[in-house]
């Protein structure tokens, strides 16, 4: 089928008279063919009308059959707007209308490259295609043909092959329903195929519309992943406890292969586990250095601990309700003494000596012994934080003294190492001497004597043996000491997952406000992966990291004879105040129980600051009674 236009239109009737009746003459001349017909410009045999008249009625069935709502339009288009000279043979016209309007439609791909300008339009599959003969500049016209959308074949659903986008966003491959967005279809909601005839340099273009019902598209969501690699951390557990390594070591490659598919805090605290797990069924030797316990580790506890201070509230937190308590304890004391059992870098007495150099009658005597593990290089590590506290010290003005001792373990103390040789009920200065009043003090520090049966018990014989006016206990609030390992491993879990979300919290505000928590983070990444470690991995002696609940230690400290000191309202509103002013504090939540203090992240407790004194029933001799 062509259109052509007629290069003269100024010939007169007389020479239009005189090709139609060439026309005539020749049809005529050819036998056979029927004049009324040759007449109007067809030539059609005599013995072809009767299939000409029935692929015409086919014809006519099909235009009328059409399901797309657009075939009305089409052809009435077709018919006023094509003028048709002479086709040579109408049979085949026909047949050939017949053969597109049946032919199956066939799946949308991306156009070829635009042809030569010289060289007709082609077939591209789902496109009708129409010979047009080049025109003149001066006569360049535009034909556009609507066409009803096919339909889609099911295997063309979930197409996501990038569709060009039209010349306005030149560049940008559009997927899926962005394509929506981008090609924007017609009132009707149907294809346009635009063909221009012109000039070397026109082009054509084929805009795609969007189908009436939009299919979704099926994505692999991460959360259906999240939940496989939680399943496969509890059944590679499970191996573990049944022994059945060859079941554990299949699952630890998973769990390894799943964790990449995760982001953020679950993709980091499974790592942790899965290194865990790991290490607990190979058992690469020696453990030392990598969360179980060694002296070479020491040093980079203490860095890592300092790091961990800095990322998150849950130190300071420790240290401020712990020496509210001893503040409180001390009132009106002119002389005290504080024995910290996890001296560290002494990060926790700064506010304390300055608490006291602000006391109403000016500050007290004070007199700090701080314990901690040897060195690996032999180095006086406590001496140096003595000596830093005691420059402290003289700037404020109080009179401070300072003794460091350094014990492998404190089930190692005796009662008169820690009162000193300095210290007696009564002083013999004088009459106005008064009574050394003492206060015990431990931050995470009493849970790793539980891995050796006694310890525990000889370490609080020891300060009920001092009798000091206070104790104070800051414990992690989870139980990793008791029940099966399915049941510390799901424990530990759900515990660690919840401490690394508070540390992605608070690295994000403290990165929004200062920047530098991105790097504090990562140490203390490290430092709560040493404990996953050891929790998970060691066992034995060598499992240090055996935390309990406050109900657990309320037991063990009512055993040893001390009775529970309510922390008082103003600790529990300090405490808020210091999480308020501390970046990312809105997940962060304080609660009192039961006269202690814990902090959590959102609903779930993690840390928990406990105050204790001996009980006054308690009589006798302390450490043996401990025993």
């Amino acid at each position: 089928m062509k259109r052509e236009h007629q290069d003269a239109v100024d010939g007169g009737g007389t020479e239009m008279e005189h090709d139609k009746g060439k026309d005539t003459m020749g049809a005529e001349e050819d036998g056979g063919v029927d004049e009324l017909l040759a007449a109007l410009g067809y030539k059609v045999r005599s013995s072809d009308m009767a299939d000409v008249a029935q692929k015409l009625e086919q014809l006519e069935k099909a235009m009328g059959s059409s399901t797309a709502a657009n075939d009305d339009a089409l052809f009435s288009h077709l018919a006023s707007d094509t003028v048709h000279y002479n086709p040579s043979d109408i049979f085949t016209w026909v047949d050939n209308i017949l053969s597109e309007l049946n032919a199956p439609p066939t799946p949308l791909a991306p156009p070829p490259p635009p042809p030569p300008p010289a060289l007709p339009l082609h077939n591209r599959h789902h496109q009708r295609h129409f010979d047009l003969p080049l025109a003149a500049p001066e006569q360049s016209t535009i034909i556009t043909v609507d066409l009803p959308t096919a339909p889609r074949h099911l295997a063309d659903n979930y197409d996501l092959k990038p569709l060009p986008a039209p010349h306005a966003a030149a560049g940008r491959i559009v997927y899926g329903s962005d394509a929506q967005s981008v090609l924007a279809p017609s009132p009707r909601d149907r294809k346009r195929l635009k063909v221009c005839s012109s000039p070397p340099s026109s082009s054509s273009t084929t805009d795609a519309a969007k189908s009436d019902k939009a299919l979704p598209v099926v994505v692999v969501d991460t959360q259906e992943a999240g939940i496989r690699l939680v399943h496969a951390l509890m059944a590679c557990a499970e191996a573990v406890q049944q022994e059945s390594l060859k079941a554990a070591d299949a699952l630890v490659k998973q769990i390894t292969v799943l964790t990449t598919s995760q982001g953020g805090a679950m993709r980091k605290v499974a790592g942790y586990f899965a290194e865990a797990l790991a290490r607990r069924i190979y058992r690469p030797q020696p453990h030392r250095g990598v969360g179980c316990s060694s002296q070479d580790s020491a040093a980079l506890d203490n860095i890592l601990h300092v790091h961990f201070y800095e990322s998150s509230p849950y130190l300071k937190f420790a240290h401020f309700t712990a020496n509210q308590a001893i503040l409180e304890a001390f009132a009106g004391c002119r002389r005290v003494h504080v024995v910290d059992f996890g001296m560290r870098q002494g990060l926790q007495w700064p506010a304390l000596l300055q608490a006291l150099a602000l006391r109403p009658g000016g500050p007290p005597s004070f007199r700090l012994t701080g314990i901690g593990p040897p060195q690996p290089d032999h180095s006086d590590a406590l001496q140096e934080v003595g000596r830093k506290l005691a420059e402290l010290a003289d700037t404020i003005r109080i009179d401070f003294r300072y003794r460091g001792l350094v014990a492998s373990s404190l089930a190692d103390l005796e009662p008169y190492m820690l009162l000193g040789p300095n210290t007696s009920d009564c002083s013999d200065g004088g009459e106005d001497e008064e009574p050394e009043a003492v206060a015990v003090n431990s931050v995470f520090d009493l849970h790793g004597l539980l891995a050796r049966p006694g310890a525990l018990e000889k370490v609080l014989g020891t300060v009920r043996a001092v009798q000091p006016r206070i104790v104070t206990v800051v414990e992690q609030e989870a139980n990793h000491n008791g029940g099966t390992f399915v049941e510390r491993f799901t424990e530990a879990l759900h515990y660690y997952s919840t401490m690394f979300d508070s540390l992605e919290g608070g690295a994000l505000a403290a990165d929004a406000a200062c920047g530098g928590g991105r790097r504090d983070q990562a140490f203390s990444e490290v430092y709560l992966g040493r404990q996953i470690c050891n929790v998970v991995s060691c066992e034995g002696v060598e499992r240090t990291e055996r935390h309990e609940t406050l109900a657990q230690w309320r037991v063990r400290m009512g055993r040893a004879g001390f009775d529970p000191v309510a922390i008082g309202s103003n600790a529990f509103k300090q405490a808020s105040m210091l999480l308020a002013l501390f970046a990312g504090g809105d997940g962060y939540r304080v609660e009192e129980k039961e006269g202690c203090l814990t902090l959590g992240w959102h609903t779930r407790p993690l840390i928990a600051t406990s105050a204790w004194r001996v009980a006054a029933s308690a009589g006798g001799d302390p450490i043996a009674a401990a025993r």
